[in-house]
């Protein structure tokens, strides 16, 4: 069994269908917190470190094999606690990060402000040392649009942004809710999100351990 864990109720019908499309048969378990967030934004992602600790142990006791984390923001400190728990503890943006850190120039997307220094911190681990050129783009109100359940609007103030982002080689959309505001592009850039690589990763991790 996998066990995800959500900061937005959202993302479980998304990674469910991701789920059905590519791994079938594969089991979920989703733990969805909101206030996991909502502090993380106000007081830091180490401030909830110890609740985000005591999630993923309940989802070990529970039986998991792995754990995802769909929320960029809190993603560092969870892959934190995988010594203690002794499973797979994977941040479901790592494997996007990956592919970022291949490329020379890099635009970090994201609608919360919280979320672009894990993120660009994790591109920056993935490069290894390889000097790297990233940059942010903070999409303004999008969130509140996404708060306020007006999904359309929130993934078309992504896609506007997106399109109006100079010169790159890669963007990233950095929250895993982003993730359709790629189809909603016109860009020639290659955009990445972190949905289906993220889950195709823990799906392994789940299979082997590792």
């Amino acid at each position: 069994m996998l066990a995800l864990l959500h900061t937005s109720p959202v993302h479980v019908p998304v990674f469910d269908a991701l789920r059905d499309e590519d791994h079938p048969g594969l089991t979920l378990l989703h733990l969805v917190d909101e206030d996991l967030l909502a502090r993380a934004r106000e007081e830091g992602p180490e401030a909830v470190a110890p609740a985000v600790a005591a999630v993923l142990a309940g989802a070990v006791a529970e039986g998991a094999a792995a754990v995802l984390v769909t929320c960029s923001t809190i993603g560092g400190v969870a892959e934190a606690c995988a010594a203690d728990l002794g499973v797979v503890v994977l941040r479901a943006d790592r494997p996007m990060a990956a592919v970022a850190a291949a490329a020379n120039r890099i635009v970090v997307v994201a609608a919360l402000r919280s979320t672009l220094e894990p993120t660009v911190a994790l591109i920056r681990e993935e490069a290894a040392g390889r000097a790297v050129d990233v940059r942010t783009l903070l999409v303004d109100s999008a969130w509140e649009r996404f708060e306020a359940g007006d999904r359309d609007g929130y993934l078309d103030a992504v896609a506007a942004a997106v399109d109006g982002v100079p010169a790159t080689d890669v963007i990233v959309l950095a929250q895993a809710s982003m993730a359709d505001a790629a189809d909603r592009t016109t860009t020639a850039v290659t955009v990445l999100s972190s949905p289906r690589s993220g889950l195709r990763a823990a799906a392994l991790a789940t299979t082997y351990g590792s």
